[in-house]
């Protein structure tokens, strides 16, 4: 998916915000406006509006078109279904609906996009590169275990709190009807976030002074990754109503004790 540093737009403006201030605690992070890249304004229609140029002439008309820079039609198709799938409610979302939200054809979506599935993929490839640059981040400014777990917690539900389009494919329910493989690479992502969890929960039990470091990790990175998915789902079930990120801080602190 073409990604690009400018001003991002909605839905996707806000998921910057889940990048946690190293300074501050895990229920305090703030926004780190460059932590993650974002997706550009919409682009200009495909042509300007004939009433735009009452009076002038075909050729002129011509002249003043403006078409969306090379990838730019990709990421406003990207930003739409996203913005669809905030709607409670929207089980299946079509083409032909996603085509009308944007004024296009059908034919005009496939011209980006070989099929829906394609769309998906472009949004969980989003949803990847920007949790884990997160992660990496963290890994980078913080040295504690303990820290490090904690921050990486906050900042998944963050996004998924400032993405709601985003959660409801995180936790697959927008991806009910759709091909198997979508579903299939979510799970694969909470893995990867699970595993991560194992390694900076097993520095957190050796600094401890654990004596079984592995199986405290696996055991506690299992239940913090359920707490994630189940407080995910329990936000796209409320229809955003159930904010992930509440009272996470005093449920990581019994988590973690």
């Amino acid at each position: 998916m073409a990604l690009c540093q400018n001003a991002p737009a909605a839905p996707f403006a806000e998921h910057a915000d889940a990048m946690s201030d190293p300074t501050q605690s895990p229920g305090q992070a703030d926004v780190d406006a460059d932590a993650v890249q974002g997706l550009p304004e919409e682009p200009t229609a495909d042509a300007a509006d004939p009433a735009a140029v009452e009076g002038a002439e075909p050729a002129s008309a011509a002249r003043v078109r403006k078409r969306p820079k090379p990838g730019e039609r990709r990421v406003q198709i990207l930003q739409t279904l996203a913005t669809m799938l905030e709607q409670p409610g929207a089980e299946r979302i079509t083409t032909a609906a996603l085509a009308a939200r944007l004024s296009v054809s059908e034919a005009a979506l496939y011209r980006h996009f070989a099929s829906k599935a394609q769309m998906f993929e472009g949004l969980i490839e989003f949803i990847e590169s920007s949790v884990f640059t997160l992660v990496n981040q963290i890994l980078e400014r913080e040295a504690s275990g303990a820290e490090q777990t904690q921050r990486i917690v906050t900042v998944l539900l963050q996004f998924g709190e400032k993405n709601p389009g985003m959660t409801r494919v995180m936790v697959g329910d927008a991806l009910v009807f759709e091909h198997e493989r979508l579903t299939a690479r979510m799970n694969l992502f909470f893995d990867r976030v699970e595993s991560q969890l194992r390694q900076t929960l097993r520095l957190a039990a050796e600094a401890a002074g654990s004596s079984t470091p592995t199986v405290d990790a696996q055991a506690l990175a299992s239940a913090l990754t359920a707490l994630t998915v189940g407080r995910l789902q329990r936000y796209a079930r409320s229809g955003f109503k159930r904010l992930p990120t509440e009272h996470l801080d005093l449920a990581l602190r019994r988590l973690s004790a």
